[in-house]
């Protein structure tokens, strides 16, 4: 758990750093390739961290349900949303979607960040 924790605390910085770069195509694409990375490793701790608490979810949409009733989330939109920007840059890329997704990825960085903090706060009791 430590390791994934670890790279998935990396990635929140690294997806931090890119957002207050200025906007060109390169640190959109970059930005958004970053955001992929986060949220992946965002619902892949939780699943870890809930296995190892015996419960077990398959999806990241299942794990953000077990995660809220766990306490690890807070019953927040932004969490769909961001799993719904990242099917949209996963599956389909154009310059207007790629656009439309980074004027959103500002707004993830919070649920980001309260996620780490709670699973870093968790693994230290």
């Amino acid at each position: 758990m430590k390791e994934l924790f670890n790279s998935f605390e990396k990635s929140v910085q690294r997806f931090e750093e890119i957002l207050k770069e200025e906007k060109s195509i390169k640190n959109r694409d970059s930005a958004i390739k970053r955001f992929e990375f986060t949220i992946e490793l965002a619902w892949k701790c939780v699943q870890k961290f809930l296995r190892e608490e015996e419960i077990i979810c398959r999806s990241p949409k299942e794990c953000l349900k077990e995660a809220f009733k766990f306490g690890l989330v807070e019953d927040d939109p932004r969490w769909i949303e961001a799993l719904e920007d990242r099917n949209l840059t996963v599956h389909t890329y154009d310059e207007s979607t790629a656009d439309d997704v980074y004027s959103r990825l500002p707004n993830y960085l919070g649920i980001f960040n309260l996620l780490r903090d709670k699973l870093k706060e968790k693994m230290e009791e």
